[in-house]
């Protein structure tokens, strides 16, 4: 009977090392996720700045972070943005826009957010784009990059 069982021991322990080994090589990562698309279009205070706080953090964690600004959250991208500080860090989702351009991330409004406003290109801080559809689409359709919406 023990012969029997280690046989069975062994063949399960053969079978679930390959598995044990991918797991392991993946870590604490959390995903093998390198580029991010997030897209924010809400208005709400809180929805901005909990997007710009995992946006931020995905960036700490090595993801290549793309952000797209449509609707009244592409007012964050302005040079005349003046936000309310949300708590516990008393920083605006602005504030925290910036900091993610200057960590390497990127940020563009969507097409439509200049030509239905009252800003033009010039009113956006510097490194912020338009996004065009196309290029746009390629990210969302990007079996690679993991989109976000808020």
């Amino acid at each position: 009977m023990t012969n029997i069982l280690k046989l069975f021991t062994l063949a399960v322990l053969v079978t679930l090392a390959p598995m044990h080994a991918m797991a392991a090589s993946h870590g604490n990562k959390g995903s093998a996720v390198e580029e991010v698309l997030v897209i924010l279009s809400s208005d709400s205070l809180q929805t901005q700045g909990m997007a710009m706080v995992l946006a931020n953090t995905m960036a700490e964690k090595g993801a290549k972070v793309n952000v797209l600004l449509c609707d009244e959250a592409g007012d964050l991208a302005l040079k005349s943005y003046e936000g309310e500080a949300l708590a516990p860090r008393n920083v605006t989702p602005g504030q925290m826009l910036r900091g993610l351009l200057k960590a390497g991330g990127t940020a563009s409004v969507c097409a439509l957010y200049l030509p239905n406003s009252d800003n033009s290109k010039d009113d956006l801080i510097d490194g912020v784009g338009v996004a065009m559809p196309p290029q746009m689409a390629d990210q969302m359709l990007n079996r690679n990059m993991r989109v976000f919406t808020f």
